[in-house]
């Protein structure tokens, strides 16, 4: 009679404990080394996607969701900077339009705060995209080159599938949310951060792109066809972490707060990408400080691997 009713029970453990271990598969994937035999553990983060490359050997050195998709934010200008980089004249005219101060007035955007009529070079406008993560200068970009946003939209997804980014895809060229009258969050917008990393390996080739995104501060004087314009990075590691090169941070409710980061030591660079902090100002902070973990962690790494290659030979 006992064993009967014991049988239940056991079955119930099971079964639960199945479905915890299956849950936990889905949030977090395993963190992937390239010295897991010397049992150096990643470090602790405050987020569960995380993404981190030896750009040297194109080698993930640790992956947690990386593969999985979610918005991206402001990283979103990666891609619109890299396709003006490559289509526009540094010197052409870009004029600011009403719809670009509009982007940032109706969809509570980060700005530049350009100015309606304003006219910029799209050298000075990619700082304005970059800097401090103006989504009326993403706007302003994609009218000048494409004629319209979702003209421009096209060449960046046109532009991620010849990247092979089978996981990105665009509605825009800032990141930022539109909604349904229902007010729902527009699917169509994400990346994972396997992806933005590939991205971001493409777009530091690029020579001003790089420069850029390593910029802390620019300066526009003013012009007869424009105010003056003072810029500062959002990217809090530059010139608080050695050997940083950027590259972008970004925030929204659904994306949460991201950033996608690079650096280099002796010679050598990576680079990562964060998702989905909490969307306050807790989680933009931890941001940073889970980007500074992964890179003391990865070039941790790469100094085990080296110096066991020198005792080996």
């Amino acid at each position: 009679m006992h064993k009967m009713q014991m049988l239940p029970m056991k079955r119930t453990i099971i079964v639960t404990v199945l479905i915890v271990l299956a849950l936990g598969l889905l949030i977090v994937d395993p963190i992937h080394t390239l010295v897991a035999r010397n049992n150096n553990l990643a470090p602790a983060l405050h987020t569960s996607v995380a993404y981190l490359l030896d750009n040297d050997t194109n080698t993930p050195l640790l992956a947690m969701n990386g593969e999985t998709r979610y918005p991206m934010a402001s990283t979103t200008k990666i891609m619109t900077a890299l396709i003006a980089i490559q289509r526009a004249d540094l010197n052409q005219p870009v004029v600011v339009n009403q719809d670009a101060v509009d982007e940032v007035k109706n969809n509570m955007g980060s700005s530049a705060q350009l100015a309606t009529g304003d006219t910029l070079t799209m050298h000075d406008m990619l700082y304005g995209l970059l800097l401090p993560s103006g989504d009326d200068a993403a706007i302003a970009i994609a009218d000048s080159i494409s004629g319209s946003p979702a003209h421009f939209v096209a060449l960046m997804n046109d532009y991620a599938r010849k990247l092979h980014l089978h996981n990105t895809h665009y509605n825009n060229p800032d990141g930022l949310t539109y909604y349904t009258s229902d007010g729902l969050p527009i699917p169509g917008h994400y990346t994972t951060a396997a992806d933005l990393v590939q991205l971001t390996r493409e777009a530091l080739k690029n020579p001003l792109f790089a420069q850029i995104v390593k910029t802390k501060t620019y300066t526009v004087p003013v012009a007869v066809d424009h105010s003056s314009y003072n810029w500062t990075n959002t990217n809090t590691l530059l010139g608080t972490y050695p050997g940083i090169l950027g590259v972008k941070t970004g925030s929204t409710l659904e994306a949460g707060a991201c950033l996608v980061f690079a650096a280099t030591q002796n010679g050598h660079v990576l680079i990562g990408a964060i998702l989905q902090e909490p969307f306050n100002d807790q989680g933009k902070a931890d941001r940073f400080t889970d980007a500074r973990a992964l890179l003391n962690w990865g070039f941790n790494q790469i100094s085990i691997v080296s110096k066991t290659h020198q005792a080996s030979s």
